[in-house]
């Protein structure tokens, strides 16, 4: 077995009721001045409250300018509420974008440069002020990475921001956090944490430590997915579904992620597609396009979204993974095929070019691919 490393937040707090653990998070971080990084949504239905009085001190503020798929210019706004304001730690309520956002500013607040200085692997100096994340979805599990993704408007790109120092303090997953969640964003979030799963399992990084992470958060996700989507307010679902979600971050962000999340950035560089619904468009057909590189473990992610191959050869079982995920896809309602984001079909060698680039998700990938792959698959997800 070659040597592995294994990170993630320095503290998991899961569970229902697991909120109320902020108070003494917060004091044993020496937070008493935080700056919470939500959206206008998640203040109006009234999530920011329920954290607010858990907060261990009288002095707060709230930053409520998050956006999908964040653009630098958020990072920095935030910043400048961060730094304005004196606080002395983040408490990140929301989705990826918030966490993602959060993680920026932690590094970017203190930080004597420009923030695309910060854009790349390892550029990140130290670690910043004291984090906390406290999703309110079941999906990116970037409450447990170490990495940050963000906008870049001028190149329509998405770049990430790579850094053990961007790792949470404490991740606190409280199932009941995800019940303002819509169907629509059930399911996207949901089928993104399922390709986390799969790209860490068939990742060429994958270990025996996130092969178990990974194989169990699809079993969990397949099963419970279709549950807290066609009823929000099943509190047991979203909590399996919260659980495999972060299972499913702590698998990619030591194995990492492959040749969907690549496909998928330029959707929302270039057409502000949302993250998980890019990903969760384009992994049956990159799935297709991956199977003859590992079909023993097709055959393992087939038995874990609940299908019956015992009697199948390998590559029969992987063709019947690859139709099980057609079908989860649809039975949530992911849309199908680029045309119905009026992506026009001459844009699709750009895309790929695009996607070419981003080598550093492209090596974890099962088999190689090329810019003319690349942009086959575009034209089978067309």
């Amino acid at each position: 077995m070659s040597i592995s490393t294994f990170k993630m937040a320095n503290k998991l707090i899961t569970g229902h009721g697991a909120t109320k653990a902020l108070t003494e998070e917060l004091e044993r971080l020496n937070v008493f001045n935080p700056l919470l990084v939500t959206d206008e949504i998640l203040e109006n239905v009234g999530v920011v409250d329920q954290i607010t009085p858990l907060l261990s001190g009288p002095s707060y503020g709230i930053f409520t300018g998050v956006k999908p798929d964040p653009e630098l210019r958020i990072v920095e706004a935030c910043a400048d509420v961060f730094n304005n304001g004196k606080h002395d730690g983040l408490i990140a309520i929301g989705g990826g974008s918030a966490i993602d956002i959060a993680k920026s500013v932690s590094a970017f607040a203190s930080f004597n440069g420009q923030l695309s200085e910060l854009l790349g692997t390892d550029l990140v100096p130290e670690k910043g002020c004291p984090l906390i994340a406290l999703p309110t979805t079941a999906g990116t599990g970037s409450e447990v990475t170490n990495i940050s993704i963000l906008s870049d408007q001028k190149a329509k790109l998405k770049k990430g921001m790579v850094s053990d120092h961007l790792l949470p303090d404490v991740a606190v997953v409280a199932p009941e956090m995800t019940l303002t969640m819509p169907p629509s964003v059930t399911a996207a979030s949901g089928v993104d944490a399922l390709v986390h799963a799969i790209e860490a399992y068939i990742s060429v990084h994958a270990s025996p430590i996130t092969d178990a992470l990974a194989i169990h958060a699809v079993k969990m996700i397949a099963k419970n997915l279709p549950k807290a989507y066609a009823n929000p307010d099943h509190v047991q679902a979203r909590e399996q579904m919260a659980v495999g979600s972060l299972m499913a971050g702590m698998a990619f962000g030591n194995a990492g992620v492959g040749a969907v999340h690549a496909l998928a950035y330029p959707l929302g560089g270039r057409y502000h597609i949302a993250h998980g619904v890019s990903n969760a468009l384009l992994l049956p057909y990159v799935m297709e396009w991956n199977k003859m590189a590992c079909v023993e473990r097709f055959r393992n992610i087939a038995v874990a979204l609940g299908e019956k191959v015992e009697h199948l050869s390998d590559h029969d079982a992987a063709d019947t993974a690859v139709l099980a995920m057609e079908r989860l896809c649809r039975d949530v309602n992911i849309p199908t095929g680029l045309r119905s984001f009026d992506i026009p079909e001459t844009a699709l060698p750009e895309m790929a070019e695009d996607a070419s680039k981003i080598e550093r998700l492209l090596n974890n990938n099962p088999r190689k691919l090329s810019k003319d792959d690349i942009e086959k698959i575009y034209q089978s997800a067309y």
